[in-house]
């Protein structure tokens, strides 16, 4: 029974075997077929690739590699320009920001400045002494004006001048009122009428240059003489002054402008230029020698120029007579005898053996004597004036002359002196012969 039984289970299962393969469509074995087909066109493309030569697989990397980084690139483009538009907007609000601000702070600057250019907020009258420093800078001009409260905005006042091309500005001291606008503020100050800080000085007759020179520095009319003496033997006045350009032989002499500096009382400005003062005394010497003048002891005004034409001598020859009279004479009396001297031994003078002067006046110029010869110079020092060693006159003035003695030049006394000399008090003597000049010396 029971191996009946087991009988039975094998048969069972060999039908369920039977019926398992039975139901296997042939679709299905198409599909088996085509899995198999796959399988071995798989492995024909893995034997294809690894045919391939490793020079194509790096190629092919290089490839993608740069793909890929101009993908980035582009990446990165695109976010610099988001970047940028970004940073663009934002500089412009705050550039138009600034334009706002400065345009704001513009236009008070404006208001301000041009209620203060026409003294608008400067109604007030006072007058106060402002003091501008030597050489100075506009800047300075405009602090000194500031703090005496004749302008209340520096910055603008150094603009407008600074626009209107008036920036040059003289030392000195001004009286100036505190409601003038800005054109009238320039126009004073450039104006040297208006200075304050004078000083008179007299310019005797007789003074030379190096003598004119100490005095002005003395009453502090220049600072220094170096740059007035450098003037007074240049060309720097040849083009104003046609009497100064005629000179005709300014290289053999030490001081060019000798004997035009005229003696007379002058008021200077305390260390002005050397420029104005010796043009203050050229037009002195301009007046008076070209126009008409009253003198002491002439009867009616007389003309300089016009009595130098009429003689035979030349202006510069009269000046350098007039000199020479100025230096030696005792007074006015006695100037019109040594022109008739010093006249006798220019014109007629070798022929009674006083070919030379002799003038003891001549002898260390451009020094007045031997005591004022530089202690550097003393041993070596020989004036090329020497009349004692130079026949005639010398080569120019040897000082500034004033009136009388030119008008003795011009017109001398009639004498026919050759010889002059004085006492101690100031006695002249004069004499024809040299024997009479002997006697005449042992009496003083």
């Amino acid at each position: 029974m029971a191996r009946d039984d087991n009988n039975s289970i094998d048969e069972l299962r060999r039908e369920k075997v039977n019926n398992f393969h039975m139901n296997i469509d042939s679709d299905d074995l198409a599909v088996g077929d085509r899995y198999r087909e796959l399988e071995n066109l798989d492995v024909e493309a893995s034997q294809s690739i690894s045919s391939y030569s490793d020079d194509d697989v790096r190629e092919q990397m290089r490839r993608d590699s740069r793909s890929h980084l101009k993908a980035k690139n582009r990446e990165k483009k695109r976010e610099q320009k988001y970047i940028d538009r970004k940073n663009t907007r934002r500089f412009r609000l705050i550039w138009w920001g600034c334009v706002v601000l400065a345009g704001i702070a513009l236009g008070l600057f404006a208001l301000v400045g041009v209620s203060d250019m026409l003294a608008m907020n400067r109604t007030a009258q006072n007058t106060v002494t402002v003091k501008i420093p030597e050489n100075p800078t506009l800047d300075q001009v405009s602090a000194a004006l500031k703090k005496k409260g004749v302008i209340n905005e520096e910055g603008f006042f150094s603009l407008y001048a600074t626009f209107t091309k008036s920036t040059e500005f003289s030392q000195g001291k001004y009286k100036i009122a505190t409601n003038m606008d800005y054109e009238a503020i320039i126009n004073y100050l450039q104006s040297m009428s208006n200075r304050t800080d004078t000083v008179k000085i007299t310019i005797t007759e007789g003074m030379n240059v190096l003598e004119i020179a100490k005095a002005l520095k003395e009453k502090k009319i220049l600072a220094n003489t170096d740059r007035f003496l450098e003037l007074c033997n240049s060309d720097y006045f040849d083009e104003d002054y046609s009497f100064i350009r005629n000179i005709k032989n300014p290289d053999k002499r030490y001081y060019k402008l000798e004997g035009y500096l005229f003696p007379d009382t002058y008021e200077c400005y305390i260390n002005e230029r050397p420029e104005l003062t010796i043009t203050r005394m050229l037009n002195d010497y301009e007046l008076r020698i070209y126009s008409d003048q009253n003198v002491d002891g002439y009867s009616k005004a007389v003309n300089v120029k016009k009595l130098v034409k009429s003689s035979k001598y030349s202006m510069n020859q009269i000046l350098t007579i007039a000199s020479i009279i100025q230096a030696e004479a005792a007074n006015t009396e006695d100037m019109y005898y040594i022109s008739s001297i010093l006249r006798n031994r220019i014109e007629n003078g070798a022929e009674y053996g006083v070919a030379r002067l002799g003038l003891d006046s001549t002898k260390y110029y451009p020094y007045r004597s031997a005591k004022t010869v530089p202690d550097e110079l003393k041993k070596t020092f020989k004036s090329t004036y020497n009349t004692y060693k130079f026949n005639g006159l010398p080569p120019g003035p040897i000082c500034n002359p004033g009136m009388q003695a030119i008008l003795a030049a011009i017109n001398p006394n009639d004498t026919d002196y050759l010889y002059f000399c004085h006492a101690k008090d100031g006695t002249p003597y004069y004499a024809s012969t040299l024997y009479e000049h002997e006697y005449n010396l042992s009496l003083i």
